[in-house]
């Protein structure tokens, strides 16, 4: 039985009773429903209601766990941009759950392979089928963390790759959103001061063909072909759309513990590919709607991501599925907010990347998305896609800026210590402009795409030729440094730079304005053995190897400790930029003041130096011109950093007595000490001391730093 139904909302909604079913295609000239039972026996369903090019009925009794597809009859012409054809099942782009895996085959191609005319054989067998899911869950007294951005620590992990090998897991909760959610995991980003999770993508994702058939996968996820379906082969309870529970349970296990979750999505392209790709959804819906076609010859896609395809942002249909998608996530799932992999796309209206596309516009007014956390990856591979700074006020952005510029200031590179000021200290000069505030620059050293931190200090090449593809993949400029040997070494002068060098790493990223971001696993020295494209290593070499947390014990404790001095003070994390002058009149000293290694402020000559490789930052406590939520002004503790880039020891005279009396020593790289981190009495080190109590550094004494180091020190008198 079939009752007319709505076509609004588009997917499939169970409402106790039975589903009502809804898909958009404007070229369609009839649209059948799929229902396959447990034998995988189809049953067709005509949809013969059609509002506003809407298909759709209603079915009774049609319930959760209910696998379907579409049948799109309608104009096959290719070279037209017109691909529909009724033999090949097709995914429901709404699709809540998914289920099942891709299994390759030419009767997935719109052609046949090798010749070229029009493949009517049916896809059915192989294709992966939708799912009616129960949109009813317990969510009890979930709350959302709302953490404000500038209290934000962001780890980037992998679902599968975080969870994979955890000793204090069942077997059977490995690589899954419940061992995600697991006290163990939990207790463990606790400890490690992890404010959200930012994962790798969740959105149901297939293998593409020359990996399956190298015997890969497509590990990292960036293939979508689901954007309401959280992928299936990341839970312990498959079939019948449990996942979609799974999933929402983990969520409210993470904010119980009052940490975020963010997902990398991928709404610039689909894993449907280029002309020559499978018809698996979009394609053989409604083609030109939903894909940008190259004008003049809509044979063939616009590919601004390098995977053969762009999606459509013109098309107020693609722009409805990409803004119902971001809804539901934040409002179904109750997720925290989005990192947008090549967002530079989303931006392209016509050709090149327009700032105040569409797209933007309307997330600007959008009540729901509006409110949460939007990280633009800002860039794409098309012309002009470098677009870092230059997105809307409402986002932040990975800013590969910092990356560079870090990677380049510790590994000894000349003329770079200008813009590493600007860099640690959230980059005004991107963001300053346009009335964002320093976390609109989300820093980091290391992300999945590259290097991790151990192997960014220890291989100047890439590795990469167990991906299969004779080392060409993956960047070529890692701006990178072994420190005098290519990977494994037994040479302890090698290590103990390396360790040192991790440690630089990791305290500039923490103690520098703006939001850091972890990558999973660099706190226990992660390695993927040069491997800096590890895309299709489901395996252990991507996985996390949790006996490095004993391991390696001392970098873990570095990392937590400098979450926690973070976390302990303010200054380390304000909301505007420094000005550079006094916060209230008749104040004595600035904000921020820079200092040479001989105790002068620093002048454009010293700026300009090429060879500068050492500089002092002082950090006015006083002079934060914050807030707190209950509207009293921020104070802090002051301090000065001293990073010494030089291969050679260098002395660093304290500034002139007003800026402090007395220094006690609270962090040295070259010790791998934090310590103090507002929790009581301070105690530390001095480069090449013995760690008993804090050498204290009277004003215009003299502190020696060691070579390739930083030491913070807290004003104490």
């Amino acid at each position: 039985m079939q009752w007319p139904g709505s076509p609004c909302p588009l997917g499939a909604t169970y409402d106790g009773a039975g589903t009502n079913f809804a898909l958009f295609s404007e070229v369609a000239d009839r649209v059948e429903l799929c229902l396959f039972d447990e034998a995988d026996r189809e049953t067709r369903v005509e949809l013969r209601e059609v509002d506003g090019f809407v298909w759709h009925a209603y079915l009774p009794r049609v319930t959760p766990g209910q696998r379907y597809g579409y049948r799109v009859h309608g104009p096959h012409d290719p070279p037209a941009g017109l691909r529909c054809n009724p033999h090949k099942l097709l995914l429901d782009p709404y699709a809540k759950a998914i289920t099942g895996d891709l299994r390759w085959n030419e009767a997935l191609f719109g052609y046949v392979l090798g010749g070229g005319e029009r493949n009517d054989a049916d896809s059915a067998p192989y294709l992966p089928k939708s799912v009616v899911v129960d949109p009813f869950f317990d969510w009890s007294s979930d709350q959302p963390p709302g953490r404000p951005y500038n209290e934000s620590v962001v780890y980037e992990a992998h679902v599968r790759g975080l969870t994979m090998r955890h000793p204090d897991l069942p077997e059977e909760l490995r690589g899954t959103y419940a061992g995600l959610g697991h006290p163990a995991v939990i207790e463990y980003l606790t400890r490690l001061g992890v404010t959200a999770v930012e994962l790798m993508p969740v959105h149901h994702f297939v293998d593409d063909h020359h990996l399956v058939r190298r015997g890969r996968t497509n590990y990292w996820g960036y293939n979508t072909i689901g954007y309401f379906a959280p992928h299936e082969r990341y839970a312990a309870n498959r079939g019948q759309g449990r996942q979609v529970q799974e999933f929402k349970w983990m969520v409210r296990s993470l904010h119980q513990a009052d940490i975020e979750v963010i997902l990398d999505v991928v709404y610039n392209h689909t894993a449907e590919g280029n002309h020559l790709g499978p018809t698996l959804s979009l394609r053989g819906i409604d083609n030109a709607a939903y894909y940008r076609l190259v004008e003049n010859a809509p044979l063939y896609y616009r590919d601004y991501t390098g995977t053969g395809n762009s999606l459509n942002v013109r098309h107020p249909h693609t722009l409805q599925l990409i803004m119902d998608s971001l809804r539901y996530w934040v409002t179904e799932m109750r997720v925290d907010g989005f990192r947008f992999d090549l967002a530079a796309t989303l931006a392209r209206e016509f050709y090149d990347v327009d700032r105040l596309s569409a797209f933007f516009d309307i997330v600007q007014q959008d009540p729901v998305i509006s409110r949460v956390k939007l990280i633009a990856e800002p860039w794409d591979v098309g012309p002009g896609g470098y677009q870092v700074g230059n997105f809307p006020p409402l986002w932040t952005e990975w800013n590969g800026k910092y990356r560079d510029t870090v990677r380049d200031f510790w590994r000894g590179e000349p003329a770079t210590m200008a813009e590493f000021a600007s860099r640690i200290t959230g980059s005004s000069d991107l963001y300053q402009d346009d009335g964002r505030r320093p976390y609109a620059s989300v820093n980091f050293v290391t992300a999945h795409d590259g290097f991790t931190l151990t192997d960014l200090v220890s291989y100047n090449e890439k590795h990469n030729e167990d991906n299969g593809e004779d080392n060409r993949d993956g960047h070529g400029d890692n701006r990178s440094w072994n420190c005098g040997a290519e990977g494994p070494t037994d040479d302890a002068a090698v290590l103990e730079l390396r360790a040192r060098q991790r440690r630089n790493l990791l305290a500039t990223l923490f103690l520098s304005q703006g939001v850091p971001m972890l990558l999973h696993g660099d706190e226990v020295g992660r390695t993927q053995h040069g491997n800096n494209n590890a895309y299709c290593q489901d395996n252990e070499l991507s996985w996390l190897d949790w006996s490095l947390a004993e391991k390696n014990a001392d970098l873990l404790e570095f990392t937590r400790a400098l979450a926690e001095l973070r976390r302990a003070h303010p200054v380390f994390r304000r909301r505007r930029f420094f000005r550079g002058r006094p916060l209230r009149r008749g104040d004595e000293l600035r904000d921020i003041a820079w200092f040479t290694p001989s105790g002068e402020e620093m002048t454009e000559r010293d700026w300009e130096c090429g060879f500068g490789r050492s500089i002092s930052v002082f950090l006015n406590g006083d002079g934060i011109p914050d807030l707190d939520r209950l509207g009293r002004r921020v104070t802090d503790d002051s301090f000065l950093l001293c990073f010494n880039a030089h291969d050679g020891a260098i002395d660093f005279t304290m500034p002139d007595v007003e800026y402090g009396n007395e220094w006690t020593v609270v962090l040295d790289t070259a010790s791998g000490e934090v310590l103090g981190c507002g929790c009581g009495k301070v105690t530390g080190v001095v480069a090449g001391d013995t760690p008993t109590r804090a050498r204290q550094a009277p004003a215009l004494g003299v502190l020696t730093v060691g070579p390739r180091t930083l030491v913070v020190l807290e004003r104490t008198g």
